[in-house]
């Protein structure tokens, strides 16, 4: 690598991190309105340029505590993002994250240095978005869905534990379908991703169902 070729030069990267919730049996997405130019009030992924003192996750987790104030939790790459136009500023790459979390347990920063708004918002209600953040808006709700089938991702949204209707009714919201109740329940049981905690809560206003939770650690295995 010849580092004075200018061609290296005038390069970044993004690190951007699509965060998804999902209330009552509601997929959302959490953005962010820009303050600034380029993009000067859009809504937009949570992100920002990596610093080059940075590992990549790092940096996603900065960014996301800067202009959310959320922090403290995990977050998995999926792809990268690399059309030579997709930022008027300068040829940047975006490395993309995605991680789901509890809505009612974090605090949003409405407000930030580089932010004029923040809010969920339900994946088939996205308003325009800049840069090319609806790309990857859609190809991040595909690698979740790739994820709630094979891992223990959801273990970040139901940390202290979920019922069997409540957990099937967010399978059912992230991946568009419908269960058989007693089919569902079967096939969670048997493919020893959950374990009994010894308690009981209501779901909906139903009889008390057994709480589980998920498993700290389990081999990646198609559910579905």
């Amino acid at each position: 690598m010849d580092v004075k070729n200018k061609l290296y030069k005038n390069q970044g990267i993004h690190v951007i991190t699509t965060l998804f919730t999902v209330e009552q049996g509601i997929t959302k997405v959490l953005l962010i309105k820009r303050k600034n130019e380029p993009f000067l009030g859009d809504w937009v992924l949570t992100g920002g340029a990596l610093y080059n003192n940075e590992d990549l996750e790092t940096g996603a987790l900065r960014e996301l505590k800067e202009k959310t104030g959320i922090e403290g939790i995990e977050i998995k790459q999926f792809k990268a993002f690399g059309r030579v136009n997709r930022s008027p500023v300068m040829r940047m790459v975006a490395i993309g994250f995605i991680g789901i979390i509890d809505s009612k347990r974090v605090n949003i920063l409405r407000e930030t240095e580089n932010t004029s708004n923040a809010d969920w918002f339900p994946i088939n209600k996205i308003p325009p978005l800049g840069y090319d953040h609806e790309e990857i808006l859609y190809d991040a709700l595909i690698e979740l869905r790739k994820q709630i089938v094979k891992s223990n991702i959801l273990k970040s949204l139901f940390p202290d534990g979920v019922t069997l209707p409540e957990l099937q009714k967010t399978y059912e919201a992230i991946l568009n379908k419908k269960f058989d109740r007693r089919n569902f329940r079967k096939k969670i049981l048997n493919l020893d991703l959950i374990e009994d905690t010894n308690r009981s809560d209501k779901f909906e206003g139903n009889k008390p169902a057994k709480v589980y939770k998920f498993k700290n650690t389990i081999e990646d295995k198609d559910i579905f």
